[in-house]
């Protein structure tokens, strides 16, 4: 009795295919990547400061550019617009009771007065945003 031969199993997986679905997506990703970018124009203050951990939740972001107009984002907002202060005091304090674990960052441009900051930030306070956080750059080689 003759036996029926056996194939023998092939242990190779081509990966051709997916060298070639990686390169195109690291193509789209890496001209996306630069028209992500959100917030405001802002130049900001060199401070030699810790940076806060990177984190994936919702960030609420307060923002006072070189004109002096405030803009509030909360998350991945596209295209945040001006907003009076007492609109910001509202709305601050509708984000935290609905969720009081939001962090609140302050985002100011360099040539702003210090008057216009502490107004910002004792509009947050009174929202009830107990730890503020103050966005800076570090500082450059030069300095």
């Amino acid at each position: 009795m003759d036996r029926p031969r056996r194939r023998k199993q092939m242990a190779e997986i081509n990966v051709v295919p997916l060298i070639d679905v990686m390169l195109v997506l690291l193509i789209v990703f890496m001209i996306t990547a630069p028209l992500i970018t959100q917030g405001i124009k802002v130049d900001l203050p060199q401070a030699d400061a810790e940076p806060v951990e990177n984190s994936d939740e919702t960030t609420l972001v307060v923002s006072i550019n070189s004109e002096g107009e405030y803009f509030i984002s909360l998350g991945a907002e596209e295209d945040p617009q001006p907003v009076p202060l007492e609109r910001i005091q509202e709305d601050v304090t509708k984000i935290l009771t609905v969720n009081p674990a939001v962090p609140v960052f302050v985002e100011a441009d360099n040539s702003v007065n210090y008057g216009v900051v502490t107004r910002l930030m004792s509009t947050l306070a009174a929202s009830g945003a107990d730890n503020l956080r103050l966005i800076t750059q570090p500082p450059s080689a030069e300095n």
